[in-house]
C-alpha cells in the first residue's frame, strides 16, 4: 500500500475539525468556524496560519496577484473551510485552483454546514 501523503498531519487536522462542529454542529458562519478552528489548532498544537497570502505561479514565475487561503497547516497542506448545506464541484475546483497555482500538494475542504462533519482530501 503508498503511504498517504500528509497521513499523521491530515488526521490530526480532521481530528480538530471534528472537535468544534461537535461542540457548534451546522448552522453558523464560515468566519465562526474558522475562529473556532484557530482556537482548537491552538490547543492541540497544530501549526497554522490564518488567511495565508500565497504566491501564485505562471511559467515558473512569480505572479504579483495572491491567493488568500483560509488556512495552511505544517506550512504545506491549505484548508479551505466552508459552512454550506452541501459541498458541489466548484468548491473542489477552488482548492485544485489554490493547490495549481501555489505549488502545495494537499488540500483540505472542510465543511461544517451539514448535520455531521464533512472534508474531502485533494491531491495535486
Amino acid at each position: 500500500m503508498a503511504d498517504i501523503i500528509y497521513e499523521k498531519e491530515s488526521y490530526q487536522i480532521i481530528g480538530a475539525s471534528l472537535e468544534v462542529h461537535k461542540e457548534l454542529g451546522p448552522g453558523f458562519l464560515e468566519a465562526v468556524y474558522q475562529e473556532a478552528l484557530t482556537i482548537e489548532f491552538s490547543k492541540q498544537s497544530i501549526p497554522f496560519c490564518r488567511e495565508k497570502e500565497l504566491r501564485l505561479y505562471y511559467k515558473n514565475v512569480s505572479l504579483q496577484k495572491r491567493y488568500k487561503v483560509d488556512f495552511v497547516c505544517y506550512d504545506s497542506i491549505i484548508i479551505e473551510v466552508k459552512a454550506l448545506s452541501a459541498l458541489n464541484s466548484e468548491h473542489e475546483s477552488q482548492l485544485i485552483n489554490y493547490l495549481s497555482a501555489t505549488r502545495l500538494k494537499l488540500g483540505i475542504l472542510i465543511n461544517f454546514g451539514e448535520r455531521s462533519l464533512k472534508y474531502k482530501r485533494i491531491i495535486k
